[in-house]
């Protein structure tokens, strides 16, 4: 089980980056979180088996059409205690 933190910049809001975010995440049988940043960026949480995880990685560099995304950083790193049952969108 791995847990990658990813944040990704370039017109990502408006452009139901969230949803589709989530729709692939759960397709891919991943759990974690996608929310929006106040700078306008989104950041994602994601854990699951490590090949799934680098599909969901090379989702969020396209994202959904009428997105434009400029970047994503991503970071793995050990799930200390908190291991999610789903894939939801955090407010």
């Amino acid at each position: 089980m791995y847990q990658v933190y990813l944040l990704i910049s370039g017109k990502v809001q408006g452009v139901c980056y969230r949803v589709s975010c989530q729709e692939v995440a759960q397709e891919l049988g991943l759990t974690g979180w996608v929310k929006n940043l106040s700078t306008g960026q989104v950041e994602v949480l994601a854990q699951g088996e490590k090949e799934k995880i680098e599909k969901l990685i090379a989702w969020c560099k396209k994202g959904p059409k009428g997105a434009s995304v400029e970047n994503v950083e991503s970071e793995y790193c050990s799930i200390i205690n908190k291991i999610f049952k789903s894939f939801f969108i955090e407010q």
